[in-house]
């Protein structure tokens, strides 16, 4: 099969497009027939092996364990571990893979679940990983609830645009920050006011929100206090910069250091990816709630042009993969 391999981490310069085995499934995996992979920060990461502790994680400290990069997918079921029982041959899904840059990836039954019926399968590749990433964040760490006052910084990222969405569906009034060309996109997806961070600053204001969900940014831990209410929560959802260590994690440390000794709820999270939140993302879409927001596509072949288009911070939602 065809698939996008580099041998050491690095730079997109060192992804290439060679002809390997098909994976083979353990008893609880699904191997599925690639139609369309997403790509996101957390891929780049991964190429890139940064920060370190990434590397830590399972994925290989000197070299890659796996040579295939890409997680986000959607396709075809091609066949099925002897322990596996929600999935046949020939059902389309969505989901998490290992290395879902290729034309067949392996993934584990828990992290897949039936494609919405309404997606197209580009449109369904780019749901899982940024999509419970955003749930998570608003339902479980933000503990939305209907009639609050909501901002999302980065909200015309992969992570942001489904936050919008959902915080709308929780029933929330949402402020959104993005930069001035993004504008008019995060409006269109459902936030009530717009924030152009080049020429308003969210902390200046009077307004104090209950949530303010950080994606990504880099602003400092008193501008993100101030601009939330006396007893709001701050969800921080990764983070640039701060070295090959820290990776920007710095904040998320001492955010969760200061919290236990002021009146906000000052924390962060990891994702964890489960089946159970894949069918509610698979709810939200099909009732016309939220609907994935693609920026562009490429072919597997163009790969490392989608990843420095992802490096440069051009994207308007989420880049997709065709396979």
């Amino acid at each position: 099969m065809k698939a996008m391999v580099r041998d050491t981490y690095g730079s997109p310069d060192l992804l290439e497009l060679r002809d390997i085995d098909i994976p083979e499934i353990a008893d609880d995996e699904v191997l599925v027939h690639v139609h369309a992979a997403g790509v996101g920060r957390d891929v780049w990461h991964v190429m890139r092996g940064l920060p370190y502790p990434i590397r830590l994680a399972g994925y290989g400290f000197r070299a890659p364990k796996n040579p295939v990069i890409g997680s986000d997918v959607a396709g075809v079921v091609e066949a099925v571990g002897k322990n596996v029982s929600r999935f046949q041959p020939g059902d389309e899904v969505f989901g998490i893979g290992k290395g879902s840059y290729a034309e067949y990836v392996c993934a584990r039954e828990a992290k897949l679940a039936p494609k919405p019926a309404n997606l197209t399968f580009e449109q369904a590749a780019v749901l899982a990983i940024m999509g419970s990433t955003a749930l998570q964040a608003l339902r479980d760490h933000g503990r939305v609830e209907p009639g609050q006052e909501v901002l999302i910084i980065g909200a015309s990222g992969g992570v942001g645009t489904y936050a919008v969405q959902i915080a709308k569906a929780f029933g929330a009034h949402v402020t959104g920050v993005c930069s001035t060309q993004k504008v008019e996109m995060v409006r269109s997806i459902g936030a009530d006011h717009v924030i152009d961070y080049k020429r308003e600053d969210f902390a200046e204001g009077d307004q104090r929100y209950d949530v303010i969900l950080d994606i990504g940014g880099n602003s400092t831990l008193a501008r993100l206090r101030r601009a939330l209410a006396s007893q709001g929560i701050l969800v921080i959802v990764g983070g640039e910069g701060g070295g090959r260590w820290l990776g920007g994690t710095d904040r998320q440390l001492r955010a969760m250091m200061l919290s236990p000794f002021v009146g906000q709820k000052l924390g962060t999270f990891v994702n964890k990816e489960n089946h159970e939140d894949l069918l509610v993302l698979k709810e939200l879409t099909e009732s016309g709630k939220i609907t994935p927001v693609i920026d562009r596509t490429y072919p597997l072949s163009e790969v490392p042009e989608a990843m420095r288009h992802l490096e440069a911070g051009h994207a308007r939602g989420k880049v997709v993969i065709t396979v």
